[in-house]
């Protein structure tokens, strides 16, 4: 199964040069480890309209399956990445988000300091994801083998989840 994944970073300092996007390849280098294709790839600022723009754009014109987003989910005014994905969500899918901050903070407390979101638009998944590589990382371990069979279930090739012994093809 072929999933399209595209991948935003959010840094102001990252899309003026002045950091390296450690994140963006840590997510771009793990889709890829598991078999998924990474269709788009950028950095841009902490800019609530640049990133709705941007995450409809991977969708809308792209037809990425998925949009992983890296930073700007923290308490810092300049974190609007929650906001700027619920604003261009069809439905939410919180589970997502309630599962990385649930298992991050079996590591850190600073994990309740988590504001990520994750939805649908269209039949596309969206995800936002910490800034920090480590944290990434972790997540990325927890949200990625559920990833296909949400691609599945948006794309209706998925009739029944709960099928003993697997998952039933339609």
């Amino acid at each position: 199964m072929d999933v399209k994944v595209a991948v935003i970073t959010v840094s102001d300092k990252g899309s003026r040069g002045e950091r390296e996007d450690v994140s963006g390849k840590l997510i771009e280098d793990s889709v890829r480890s598991r078999g998924m294709s990474v269709v788009f790839k950028e950095i841009i600022p902490d800019e609530y309209d640049f990133i709705g723009t941007k995450i409809m754009e991977a969708i809308d014109k792209l037809h990425a399956d998925v949009v992983l987003t890296t930073g700007g989910t923290g308490f810092s005014h300049r974190d609007v990445t929650p906001e700027a994905t619920r604003s261009v969500m069809d439905r939410e899918a919180p589970g997502f988000a309630e599962v990385m901050r649930c298992e991050s903070y079996k590591i850190t407390p600073r994990a309740m300091l988590s504001r990520a979101a994750s939805g649908i638009r269209g039949q596309s998944l969206i995800i936002n994801l910490p800034g920090s590589a480590k944290a990434v990382k972790e997540c990325l371990e927890i949200i990625l083998p559920a990833i296909p069979h949400s691609v599945e279930v948006l794309r209706g090739e998925v009739s029944e989840c709960g099928t003993p012994g697997g998952v039933e093809k339609i």
